[in-house]
């Protein structure tokens, strides 16, 4: 069952508790709605997402990844792309960029 997967156990911080348990109390209940948005657009970079300024070149010190740069949507999936296939992107962009920053300040 869903309550005996490992990942489950490791990942939590508290042991689940049923919701009628007195002794597990107060509780709060939030409804939460999860989604992404398309953002058509973003900020343009370069392949090492180091963030361009109006003239083209890299701004000093700045990158961008994921949804900022545009991976939401009209980025690399284009504008028909599925919610589910933005995670790739972001990714990529986030380890494109931290190599790039890691080799700058080496």
């Amino acid at each position: 069952t869903a309550r005996r997967y490992i990942g489950d156990r490791l990942g939590r911080v508290a042991t689940p508790h049923r919701i009628l348990d007195p002794a597990a109390g107060p509780l709060i209940g939030v409804k939460l709605n999860i989604l992404t948005r398309k953002t058509l657009g973003g900020i343009q970079t370069d392949l090492d997402s180091r963030a361009l300024g109006a003239d083209g070149r890299p701004v000093e010190g700045l990158y961008a990844a994921g949804e900022v740069a545009g991976f939401g949507g009209g980025g690399v999936h284009g504008y028909n792309a599925l919610e589910g296939t933005f995670l790739g992107g972001c990714l990529f962009s986030g380890r494109a960029a931290g190599r790039a920053a890691a080799a700058q300040t080496a």
